[in-house]
């Protein structure tokens, strides 16, 4: 088989009010990867698009993801950070594997069903053909892995799907053209260690999510030292002590979330959390969970400020991610051009 270069590439939509769930469920993970693999993180503002949005906030939503990375601690000249629309071999290679997928799999996407809900006649093109275009952004750089929730599983088996057909349909032309016995590499998903499930604040059975319509379910990256504080200690509980061993949290699903942030933040596990405050009242390990939680994330709220106040200093990091992440895109697509018989100059 082919040997292809190890390359991670992730993108997160700019929807706005990134909060802790998308910071432990993804960022951190982002940042983790840095040290051991090029990284491409994009702002898949072409996704975005797929349910309707106001201008004035997306461009603003672009600007605060492209904040939350780098104030995270993404490397913006060691990696690539870029935003989707700035390099149209997406939206390219995306129509080629449209031609590639088959109907029959996208019918099995569960997150279109889920979106688009009972009036699923009334759901635009894209958000029904989005999973195409996830391929194309993974495969438009050839990447080898794709740190994913749960949710998105489904997807990068269907971007394998559509590499392996791709591969075996035009096998004669990859192998004239000169790429060996396959163009394009299966992304493998990278699932690290636990899977980091924030759930709201306001109830331990739903998970976090920007669309709750109160505040206090989450805790929003850019909220500073108070309202993080604040959030904590107003955060549902129940009665009863911190359990000492993991099986007592699973009839709790508020005291399981706070011990899960706890341990995330802390970079521990829940049975170490569980070892030093079990049998505590909640009102102490909400204390611990207060001065963590600001000591972590007020340091990442002060900077996305900072940074989300400069948006010419922005633009330029995703101007130059953009170049670089085109050049190599435009690499690939020539080739895809070849291998598929498009004649070009």
């Amino acid at each position: 088989m082919a040997q292809f270069k190890e390359l991670v590439f992730s993108g997160v939509q700019p929807t706005g009010n990134l909060h802790l769930g998308n910071y432990l469920g993804a960022i951190v993970k982002f940042v983790e990867l840095q040290k051991s693999h090029d990284c491409i993180y994009c702002v898949v503002d072409l996704h975005a698009i797929t349910v309707p949005q106001d201008p004035v906030q997306l461009t603003s939503s672009i600007r605060e993801v492209t904040a939350a990375f780098i104030a995270c601690g993404i490397d913006p000249k060691a990696h690539i950070i870029f935003n989707q629309s700035q390099v149209p071999e997406h939206a390219e290679l995306a129509w080629v594997f449209n031609c590639v997928a088959r109907l029959g799999w996208l019918n099995r996407m569960t997150q279109f069903k889920e979106k688009a809900g009972k009036d699923r006649e009334n759901a635009s093109v894209g958000l029904y053909a989005y999973p195409a275009l996830m391929a194309a952004d993974i495969l438009v750089y050839r990447a080898t892995h794709v740190p994913v929730g749960e949710d998105q599983k489904q997807h990068l088996e269907l971007s394998r799907d559509i590499a392996q057909k791709f591969n075996n349909d035009f096998s004669e032309s990859i192998t004239r053209t000169g790429f060996g016995d396959a163009f394009f590499p299966l992304p493998e998903p990278l699932i690290q260690g636990p899977a980091t499930r924030v759930m709201s604040l306001r109830d331990g059975t739903k998970k976090m999510s920007k669309s709750d319509p109160s505040d206090y379910s989450r805790i929003n990256l850019t909220d500073d030292a108070d309202a993080i504080a604040q959030k904590v200690r107003k955060a549902k509980t129940d009665p009863e002590p911190l359990p000492s061993e993991e099986e007592g949290l699973k009839p709790r699903p508020e005291a399981d979330n706070l011990v899960g942030i706890y341990a995330a933040l802390s970079g521990t596990t829940k049975a170490a959390v569980l070892q030093e405050f079990g049998g505590a009242q909640f009102s102490t390990f909400k204390s611990a969970l207060v001065d963590l939680s600001v000591a972590r994330l007020g340091p990442i709220g002060a900077e996305m400020k900072k940074l989300t106040g400069d948006p010419a200093y922005i633009d330029s990091v995703l101007a130059d991610g953009s170049e670089r992440a085109g050049a190599i895109a435009r690499k690939t697509m020539d080739a895809v051009k070849d291998i598929l018989g498009f004649i070009r100059h």
